[in-house]
């Protein structure tokens, strides 16, 4: 049903090359927290006008400790997903199996990776920050749809990571080289997976009637807004970090313009980034015109709102 020229082996034999380990990544450096950690077009910080410059570097650090976190919460439901996917190839193509597993590997990699980051995070930044989760509940509530529905989600999420580091991160040489280190390697890796993920979404889709994708897509939007809830869960810990970091309390007025500030960014780099982006936009109208027309309307609500 999708128009693309991906090939398990072609994925396999790309990631073989590409392979990288944690402590590549690391190369026994530290934080630089006198740089911000992510680029201002994914932090939103700047236009926020009752935050010092001191006080918008230490919101845009902790929206790098959160934008990881979430990395690392997400991918705890993908893991899972992509195993059980696994087992119901494990009788067929040998390199598509081969290409899961590898891609399930990376998976729990990367994982690993950003709690080590998370503890770095904590230890450098000296002030506690708060998370949502846990990750095995917001799992099992993205679980509890189809598997079409599910790997759309993680498609969405593929597409966005390449998004974000080609637009905002590859280029930023303000960033701390450390960060930018660790969202290059992810981004190395998840490269290859929105192809599996296009692959597994072409494989899932032509196994259904039209009805049914409809329903998958319907299932994508549920998740997407169950993701849009935890955002603005974790835009109220964001700010209670930054209240405690800074040792203030902020007024009624004050709050409101950061989360308000805050909301629009985290819907924009991890809802409408992976909802409009290019190739996931052409995946949804092959498999629906009606669907697809369902999600460019509510990335235009989310846009505006």
């Amino acid at each position: 049903m999708l128009q693309h020229h991906y090939s398990y082996r072609n994925v396999l034999e790309t990631s073989q090359r590409a392979t990288w380990r944690i402590d590549d990544v690391i190369d026994n450096r530290n934080l630089d927290l006198t740089r911000p950690l992510l680029p201002e077009a994914l932090a939103g910080v700047q236009s926020i006008e009752c935050l010092t410059a001191r006080e918008k570097l230490v919101l845009n650090h902790i929206r790098g400790f959160s934008y990881l976190y979430l990395f690392g919460l997400i991918e705890e439901y993908i893991l899972p997903a992509v195993i059980e996917h696994a087992g119901t190839a494990v009788h067929g193509d040998g390199d598509e199996v081969r290409a899961l597993l590898r891609f399930a590997e990376e998976e729990a990699k990367h994982i690993e990776l950003f709690k080590w980051f998370v503890a770095e995070f904590q230890r450098s930044f000296g002030s506690p920050c708060g998370g949502i989760g846990p990750a095995k509940e917001i799992a099992a509530a993205i679980l509890n749809h189809s598997r079409l529905g599910v790997f759309l989600t993680t498609l969405h999420i593929e597409w966005m990571t390449q998004k974000h580091y080609v637009d905002s991160v590859k280029s930023d040489t303000r960033i701390d080289p450390l960060f930018a280190s660790l969202l290059e390697h992810h981004w190395i890796e998840e490269s290859q997976h929105a192809k599996v993920d296009t692959l597994i979404v072409d494989k899932l889709a032509r196994e259904l009637d039209p009805a049914r994708i409809d329903a998958a897509i319907d299932d994508y939007i549920s998740i997407g807004k169950l993701i849009d809830g935890g955002l603005t869960a974790q835009v109220d810990l964001d700010l209670v970090s930054l209240e405690r970091a800074l040792g203030r309390t902020f007024t009624e007025a004050e709050s409101r313009e950061i989360r308000a500030a805050q909301q629009a960014a985290y819907r924009s780099a991890f809802l409408v980034a992976g909802m409009t982006h290019p190739a996931f936009d052409k995946a949804l109208r092959e498999l629906s015109p009606a669907g697809h027309a369902r999600v460019v309307e509510l990335a235009a609500a989310l846009s505006s709102s």
